[in-house]
């Protein structure tokens, strides 16, 4: 079944099965390589926070959790800079860090935050992704916990959006 959204029309991509299945075995992955410690989730807003209440829901760990989002954009282009962290409060040194991110396609923006969090001196910093697009990289990213590899196409759906529209959506459609 394909859905409109705006301008575009989107099919079926990713169910809703497959990917409450896979973020059910990244959740175990955590759990098991944090047991004993209380990792801090940094969520990027917008996009992850489907996956991130998916996800930590799942881990029976102690924890924390902060929202973030960044500043990167020049008006409708990524700058692949991040030149603020809104929302980050807290001491970060000596803390495990996990950030839960929607997608990493470029890498450039997380690349920066990945810099700028290193600064403040937390004892590990790894990434809990939904989708990674390697076609479209361009500089090396270590994603620890990755969903599923696409290729460098236009998706919507849990917690993904087209001008703001399709986050709500239970699973992920690809533009046609």
């Amino acid at each position: 079944m394909t859905i409109d959204i705006l301008d575009r029309t989107f099919e079926p991509f990713i169910s809703r099965e497959d990917l409450e299945a896979r973020v059910g075995e990244l959740a175990m992955s955590i759990t098991s390589d944090y047991e004993g410690r209380c990792p801090l989730f940094l969520v990027v807003l917008n996009g992850a926070f489907l996956f991130a209440s998916e996800l930590v829901k799942r881990i029976p760990l102690s924890c924390q959790m902060s929202f973030i989002r960044l500043a990167s954009y020049s008006g409708t282009s990524s700058t692949g800079q991040v030149r603020q962290i809104l929302g980050l409060d807290g001491d970060l040194a000596g803390r495990d860090i996990i950030i839960i991110e929607d997608i990493v396609d470029t890498g450039l923006t997380m690349q920066s935050l990945l810099d700028q969090l290193q600064q403040l001196g937390p004892s590990s910093i790894e990434l809990a992704v939904l989708l990674h697009k390697p076609e479209a990289l361009k500089t090396p990213i270590s994603m620890r916990y990755l969903g599923f590899e696409i290729e460098n196409k236009f998706v919507v759906g849990y917690g993904l959006d087209y001008e703001g529209i399709g986050r709500n959506l239970d699973a992920l459609y690809v533009s046609k």
